[in-house]
């Protein structure tokens, strides 16, 4: 059986980016962690402590979004590496950042990475 975890659109505000404008002004992110874990235990017994809790996700987003990163890969890198070194029972994660109206001088709505780790 193949058991899913996701946290979408956690949105926040950080200060990304290689322009020093960017580490000034900042801008709009969202981020999604979609985890692959084993969760029947929990399923049959309710209990938290069974599964992955979504506040400790979201905390480990959110204290790595507030670091400065010239780079969304590199943001991205710390949350997966985060979530490997924290979350037990992990098989594999995927972490999509999204950074929103990004200053590419084009009129585009978001650019985004994707870093996928574990099996899938």
């Amino acid at each position: 059986m193949k058991h899913i975890i996701e946290v979408n659109g956690i949105k926040l505000y950080a200060f990304h980016g290689c322009l020093e404008e960017e580490g000034k002004i900042g801008g709009n992110y969202v981020v999604d962690v979609h985890m692959k874990t084993d969760f029947q235990q929990a399923a049959q017994s309710d209990e938290l402590s069974e599964t992955i809790d979504y506040v400790h996700i979201n905390a480990i987003v959110e204290q790595e979004m507030a670091i400065r990163s010239k780079l969304i890969e590199h943001v991205g890198q710390r949350i997966v590496s985060r979530i490997e070194q924290e979350i037990k029972g992990l098989i594999g994660s995927r972490v999509k950042v999204t950074k929103i109206c990004p200053p590419i001088n084009g009129d585009v709505d978001n650019v985004a990475i994707i870093i996928e780790s574990g099996t899938w």
